[in-house]
């Protein structure tokens, strides 16, 4: 059982104290915080809460939560794009539609399902029983490069670069929309999304989140563009893309306003990767090319040129 402790900010006031719950704790359903409550294992002001308590702001909410239950990560021979692969690191070319590690809905057929078999159970034990070697995510609907680990030693490294921004991550995307300027900076706090526990969005108190972006070419009603991410906040491209108003082609959670034929989700490619090598203390640079999903919906913004 694990304590957390929230302050709730000015902005929550009058929100149901089980919502709150549910778009403050990661992982959190409202069903499972309206159960917390049920159960006498939330305070507020130190008093047990009822689950349709209104939240007047300023309080100080206390909830114990179960620890989640480990899956049974088997290893499954799930063909992989590998791009980069030694005996400390491996850098595999994600499609769409895979995810990254095992969770409740997708029990199995993941990347880490896929890295088991291929690494021979060879992963760091780091990113725990369900995310093995996983040192950082992509979503679902994002294709590109991602690293795991082979090792406790390169995830440490690997880590630590993320946080310095030594490992750097560049992504092209379509968006909706002209962007005025050739390139600029999106520097935007990002938590979890108020009323909407599988959103997150830019808000006060939230965790310092800077995209850097440039235009690659202009369509009508598209552009196309280079984001680097600075920082690597749950969905930060797709949060910040739509909250300068240029939601990403595809992405109807973030704002446009309806799917694209033959685009699955988001144009999103994570195409290009810079690390330092956690044992050789080399620089390696990686990259790969569009999907052809992305690649057909550029030959047709050009068309209509």
């Amino acid at each position: 059982m694990a304590r957390i402790t929230l302050e709730v900010p000015p902005e929550a006031a009058g929100s149901r104290i089980d919502a709150f719950l549910a778009a403050s704790a990661e992982g959190l359903s409202r069903s499972a915080a309206a159960r917390l409550l049920e159960e006498g294992r939330v305070l507020c002001g130190g008093r047990a809460a009822a689950k349709n308590l209104r939240l007047a702001g300023g309080e100080v909410v206390e909830a114990d939560l179960p620890e989640p239950e480990a899956l049974d990560v088997k290893a499954q021979d799930i063909p992989l794009d590998v791009v980069y692969e030694d005996g400390d690191v491996i850098v595999v070319n994600k499609p769409k539609g895979l995810v990254v590690h095992p969770a409740p809905g997708h029990s199995d057929g993941t990347l880490v399902n896929a890295l088991l078999h291929h690494c021979a159970g060879s992963l760091s034990g780091i990113g725990g029983v369900l995310r093995p070697g996983i040192v950082h995510r992509i979503d679902r609907d994002t294709s590109g490069l991602i690293i795991a680990a082979k090792n406790d030693a390169a995830h440490l490294s690997l880590s630590s670069q993320l946080q310095d921004h030594t490992l750097a991550r560049t992504y092209e995307c379509l968006v909706t929309g002209n962007l005025k300027e050739d390139r600029g900076t999106v520097d935007a706090p990002i938590g979890r999304h108020k009323t909407d526990r599988k959103k997150m969005a830019v808000v006060s108190g939230g965790k310092e989140a800077v995209t850097h972006w440039e235009v690659i070419g202009r369509y009508p009603g598209c552009t196309h563009v280079r984001c680097r991410l600075e920082t690597g906040r749950t969905h930060q491209i797709r949060v910040h893309m739509a909250y300068i108003g240029h939601p990403i082609l595809g992405d109807t959670v973030y704002g446009a306003k309806k799917a694209v034929p033959g685009l699955q989700g988001q144009c999103l490619h994570a195409v290009g990767l810079r690390f330092i090598h956690p044992r050789t203390g080399e620089a390696v640079e990686l990259s790969c090319p569009l999907p052809e999903e992305f690649q057909a919906q550029l030959r047709a913004l050009r068309s209509r040129r």
